[in-house]
């Protein structure tokens, strides 16, 4: 069997089929690269670079499907197989597209586990242990060094309120005993059940984030928002024409 990501001219072709040889062309170099990977074969990029040890002799079974209106082309029972393809099917374009990007979600997810172990509870606990703490941080701190804490705190807060209006509850009496909850420290699981909107372990539901991308996500937000303070900051200090100060972008808005 030949794979091949460019074309095969018709003498070509008459010569491979008259040897019982298989041609699939128009690769692409994505799919070549899995292919290869599953059978053992090496890719070349001149036939006279080819040799016996380019082959690939690990693909068990070579076949041709019709699914649909549309035929496709399986090649499984692989020895050691080390890349995989998953087909899709659904009703309609829009329903195939939402089930694809659930699936590179999930796939994307088990990545980080396995790059990074560590976990924490989701449902807006994390946040909230996170703002409470830098709530009684900024307590200890006098002057305007308080007020960045303070701004942090209040900003992961939003987490666990969109949750809770997503699932229709009420928001203060929610976060109110989201707080009271979190004073101790047999309360850092607790969050918002997303499909109830009430107070729950994190634990009991299995709820967990990946931490890589927690802190990856706060990272962001600080640098985007020091970026946009910092932008501003240009703004209104510059002078116009006329020789008076320039407004900030926040206020012109």
């Amino acid at each position: 069997m030949v794979i091949t990501e460019k074309g095969i001219s018709d003498l070509a072709q008459h010569f491979l089929a008259k040897a019982g040889i298989s041609a699939i062309r128009r690769v692409r170099k994505t799919d070549n690269l899995r292919i290869a990977r599953a059978c053992g074969a090496t890719i070349v990029s001149r036939t006279d670079e080819m040799s016996e040890n380019c082959i690939g002799t690990d693909a068990g079974l070579f076949e041709i499907k019709k699914i649909g209106e549309e035929y496709f082309t399986f090649i499984t029972e692989c020895k050691d197989t080390k890349a995989c393809s998953i087909l899709l099917r659904g009703a309609s374009k829009d329903v195939l597209m939402e089930v694809e990007r659930n699936l590179q979600d999930a796939m994307q997810v088990a990545r980080n586990i396995m790059m990074e172990s560590k976990v924490v509870p989701g449902g807006g606990a994390c946040e909230l242990a996170v703002a409470n703490h830098l709530s009684n941080k900024a307590k200890l701190i006098q002057g305007e060094e308080q007020f960045p804490f303070k701004a942090v705190s209040k900003a992961l807060e939003v987490i666990p309120r969109t949750l809770s209006q997503n699932c229709g509850a009420n928001t203060i009496r929610t976060l109110t005993e989201l707080r009271a909850k979190h004073t101790g420290d047999a309360g850092k699981t607790m969050g918002v059940n997303g499909t109830t909107g009430k107070i729950a372990d994190m634990n009991d539901l299995g709820v967990w984030e990946p931490l890589s991308v927690k802190l990856q996500v706060y990272k962001t937000a600080i640098e985007t928002a020091t970026l946009l303070l910092r932008i501003d900051d240009i703004v209104s200090g510059t002078k116009r024409a006329d020789g008076q100060e320039g407004i900030g972008a926040v206020g012109a808005e």
